[in-house]
């Protein structure tokens, strides 16, 4: 018996020269080529030695080459020039460094019949130089002819890990800069003669919008990147309501537009994240005054079940159908390049981290309504009491569009037990009505 080859961590032992050759020849099927080769990706066959007996085009011009004859036999780390595959006994997958490798590891489930996805960092030497890769890569066990083989997807995602780490760096410092800016804007507030109170709260306000306009961009892309921490707590849905339309009263969008909070139409007490759900809240009333009118109003509520607390946000206008059928689409916008995040990052936080749903109804009559339905319980095992999410919002309870505890037919608010923020001008033209 021929004792095994020595190796730190995977098997050493290789194919004859024959028997790849052979292996090579069962991949030559037009029809299999064909498809490898429309991959985006990166794409090898690997032997059960874990050696390429088949690349695909992506590769050859990458490499410029006119095939692969002469990549025959070789291991993953050892095509890319891996400083490990240079120092283990056997090559690639068998020195000490490689017990780490994600390659390693993804192509060895695979031969052991699982699939596996890892991300893989590989340190190449070109001479004194040497290049850092971060790939993604995925071994599928595949079987031709009776024999077991390994597809191996690579994808380089580098420059992805190297924009999300200066994005990273990018966010500390800008944030440090700004709170400090911040903070000095409030220490001048605090000390500044009655003459200039005025400019230095306009310098206070442009700092704070500024460190939460900051702090918002942060919060999205670790949303997208599935980074994004959830803190659920007891919260109080109304207080919560009534603490971001008082927050927002100060904001630009606010100047000359009434805010209003109806009372909430029972306990709105649930558990959740507060500061995710300020966020996506903020977002809907901003995103409200924006499309509010000079002299208008937009009318916060919620109303309450014993599953499921509706955060309704609604003001004045209609949206067109075009616009309906995007309106949650990322980079859409009817604001212009460079917007389109407002109601996607709605979606977003609520649906993927607040396991709630969203939607929104609208009216030629001239209004619109933005909701929120998030369940009490959600994160105490309760889940399963979150209603199914629905192509649109669907009519609760029977009530006609526009209907229910808090509103009226027209879509204005019931009774005046609402609270009024923003200018004195804008609460006046509201009291007048």
């Amino acid at each position: 018996m021929t004792p095994p080859l020595p190796t730190f961590h995977a098997p050493a032992e290789r194919s004859a020269d024959a028997d790849l050759l052979r292996q090579a020849g069962l991949f030559r099927d037009p029809t299999l080529v064909s498809l490898l080769d429309s991959v985006t990706d990166i794409v090898l066959i690997l032997n059960r030695h874990r050696q390429i007996v088949f690349v695909n085009r992506n590769l050859l011009e990458l490499l410029s080459l006119a095939d692969g004859a002469h990549l025959l036999g070789l291991r993953p780390g050892e095509l890319f020039r891996c400083e490990n595959a240079c120092d283990g006994p056997g090559g690639c997958g068998t020195a000490d460094g490689c017990r780490e490798c994600g390659a390693v590891k993804a192509v060895l489930c695979a031969l052991g019949d699982q699939r596996r996805v890892e991300e893989c960092r590989i340190t190449q030497r070109k001479g004194d130089d040497v290049l850092a890769y971060d790939l993604k890569v995925c071994a599928t066990p595949f079987t031709r002819d009776g024999e077991r083989f390994v597809i191996f997807a690579i994808n380089d995602i580098s420059h992805e890990k190297r924009r999300r780490a200066l994005e990273r760096i990018f966010f500390h410092d800008i944030l440090n800069t700004a709170g400090g800016l911040r903070n000095l804007a409030q220490m001048i507030l605090e000390e500044v003669p009655l003459d200039l109170r005025g400019d230095t709260m306009l310098l206070h306000r442009f700092s704070n919008a500024l460190v939460e306009e900051i702090m918002t961009q942060k919060l999205l892309l670790a949303a997208e990147t599935d980074e994004l921490p959830v803190d659920p707590q007891p919260v109080d849905g109304g207080e919560l309501l009534r603490d971001v339309a008082n927050l927002y009263a100060g904001h630009e969008t606010a100047r000359n537009r009434a805010l209003s909070v109806l009372a909430c139409a029972g306990d709105a007490a649930m558990v959740t994240d507060p500061t995710l759900l300020g966020r996506v809240l903020g977002n809907m009333v901003k995103n409200a005054l924006e499309a509010t009118p000079e002299q208008g109003e937009v009318v916060l509520g919620c109303d309450c079940d014993g599953a499921c607390v509706t955060f309704r946000v609604r003001n004045p206008g209609y949206i067109r159908p075009d616009v309906q059928r995007q309106i949650f689409q990322r980079s859409f916008s009817t604001k212009g390049a460079g917007r389109g995040l407002g109601t996607y990052s709605i979606r977003l936080l609520a649906q993927n981290y607040l396991k709630g749903r969203v939607g929104f109804e609208t009216s030629p009559a001239g209004w619109t309504e933005f909701r929120v339905c998030l369940p009490r319980n959600a994160f105490t095992g309760a889940a399963d009491d979150v209603p199914a999410p629905e192509p649109a919002w669907a009519r609760e309870q029977g009530q006609a569009p526009g209907e229910g505890p808090l509103w009226k037919d027209n879509g204005e608010a019931h009774g005046r037990d609402a609270t009024a923020w923003g200018s004195d001008d804008a609460a006046a033209a509201r009291t007048d009505r």
